[in-house]
């Protein structure tokens, strides 16, 4: 039996990384034979403003530290706002630089950021033309769509649910999803993003959209698990996380 022990940078106001990574990782035990353990560091942050953002993301070195003296096996940085406000490609300098931190602490770990892991998603089951629907305010929701068009994805349709306060985007109904899906349009995309955030909960509705939309449906939480199996060296099959968790990426 695999033990693993995973790191989570966490703004202080988010409860739901808490919830659906673990929930996930638990699902990939009743597959596999590795066992998780979770260990989490916060960063302030109570308003999703780009102010906001870039203070708490100054304070993500600390927390890779914290981490890494717990000598965790994998950290995972979620917020991907955050980072994708910081400016085009800014993922990769991140996990670097964090990666960087736990190394120099002795205790070496790959660093996942939930920007990245969505990125690379969209781009491991070949989406080239996606829908996006996001909790966040109109001027952060259109960097988002930015950022993915600057990574050579094009979002052909979006959705700003412009909740800026990060406590109520946790509140929000997975179960309004199918029907803000619904109202998109969706025949022409390869893969839709039911959650460019890992604050806003969407485990519940994946199947649902997925059976509605007849395409793949991916989350920056299912995004972020995939990443950090992969990182492990452990098989992505997971129940219940939708097509990029059936074990075929």
């Amino acid at each position: 039996m695999q033990r693993f022990k995973v790191g989570q940078i966490v703004p202080s106001s988010n409860v739901t990384m808490e919830t659906e990574i673990p929930t996930l990782l638990r699902s990939r035990e009743t597959v596999g034979d590795e066992r998780f353990t979770f260990h989490s560091s916060r960063m302030r942050m109570k308003h999703v403003t780009r102010e906001e953002l870039a203070r708490m993301d100054g304070d993500s070195d600390r927390c890779a530290l914290e981490l890494s003296d717990a000598r965790v096996d994998v950290m995972g940085y979620a917020c991907l706002v955050a980072i994708m406000s910081m400016g085009h490609g800014y993922h990769r300098a991140s996990a670097e630089r964090l990666a960087k931190v736990a190394e120099d602490n002795g205790a070496p770990a790959p660093v996942i950021t939930s920007a990245g892991a969505l990125i690379e998603a969209m781009h491991a089951i070949g989406a080239k033309r996606v829908a996006v629907v996001t909790p966040y305010m109109k001027p952060l929701a259109e960097m988002v769509v930015g950022y993915i068009r600057h990574e050579g994805i094009e979002v052909a349709d979006w959705r700003a649910l412009e909740i800026s306060d990060n406590l109520k985007v946790a509140a929000h109904d997975p179960m309004n999803l199918p029907a803000i899906v619904a109202s998109m349009k969706t025949d022409d995309v390869d893969a839709i993003v039911l959650s460019a955030c890992v604050q806003m909960p969407s485990l519940a509705a994946v199947p649902i959209v997925e059976a509605q939309s007849g395409k793949p449906v991916i989350t920056a939480a299912i995004a972020t698990t995939w990443q950090m199996l992969r990182a492990l060296n452990v098989d992505t099959r997971v129940p219940g996380g939708g097509a990029l968790l059936s074990g075929a990426y």
